[in-house]
């Protein structure tokens, strides 16, 4: 009886089937196998950081949120409630797990000094306060109330801003006000505020 089955034929009754195998039915292990990555996760929805379509993701964490628990991300998929991506992700979307959880991901704040050849970490409380005195101090040396001809500009052209193509509405809108604020002329983003 065994003969008369093709090997199209045989292929073709297993994905009749669904996912059996020879005559077992491998639904229960493949269910399994799926529950047993993602069970005891925390799911966190984020957006993926790559491009500017904002891909809706699901991050599943193990870890109990004790303070002697480090959490671990073990997963990364697509949101299939997302009416953005329904679930999918890009090559570059899928790749995120890596991304996120590579040794080589930088996870401090490093400042190099003008000169210096090594780099040495700094809180972030360190960084802001460089990072604010050195735009005030480049305003307070480029800030131009009136142009050649006596008209009010009030403008900032030695300082540029750079936005993300991942920004989203909310920090595209803030940046636009920081940067009218300061009077910062060139500015370059995808969001084209």
């Amino acid at each position: 009886m065994a003969r008369d089955v093709s090997r199209r034929g045989f292929v073709a009754k297993g994905a009749a089937a669904a996912a059996t195998a020879f005559g077992f039915d491998l639904r229960p292990a493949q269910a399994s196998v799926r529950e047993l990555k993602i069970s005891r996760t925390t799911q966190t929805h984020s957006v993926c950081p790559y491009c500017a379509v904002g891909c809706s993701v699901v991050i599943h964490t193990l870890g109990d949120k004790a303070h002697n628990v480090k959490p671990a991300v073990v997963h990364i998929e697509g949101d299939p409630e997302s009416p953005v991506n329904r679930g999918t992700l890009c090559p570059k979307g899928i790749s995120l797990k890596e991304f996120v959880t590579s040794d080589r991901r930088l996870t401090r704040v490093l400042y190099r000094a003008p000169g210096a050849a090594d780099w040495k970490t700094i809180s972030w409380d360190e960084a802001f306060a460089r990072m604010a005195r050195a735009i005030k101090n480049a305003r307070d040396a480029g800030f131009e109330e009136t142009d050649e001809q006596g008209r009010t500009v009030n403008r900032l052209r030695n300082v540029a801003m750079i936005g993300g193509c991942t920004d989203t509405n909310e920090i595209n809108y803030l940046l636009s006000k920081f940067r009218f604020g300061l009077g910062i002329l060139p500015y370059e983003n995808q969001s084209r505020l």
